[in-house]
């Protein structure tokens, strides 16, 4: 028993996929966090520019 018990704690498989899941975790977090501010921003540029793309006249000659 004492010899099973000391293979478990010495077992390593398994950890690379742990640190993959880790990372892809913080890849799409910090993702979410860049993206989510800028289209907002974006969106709202975006109005601006169709505003004022719309207020324009034109003279007919």
């Amino acid at each position: 028993m004492r010899y099973l018990l000391k293979k478990f704690a010495h077992d390593d498989d398994g950890a690379i996929t742990v640190d993959w899941v880790v990372l892809t975790a913080g890849i799409i977090l910090l993702t979410v966090t860049v993206f989510v501010p800028l289209k907002a921003g974006l969106m709202d540029g975006s109005e601006t520019i169709a505003t004022s793309i719309e207020s324009v006249t034109i003279l007919d000659e």
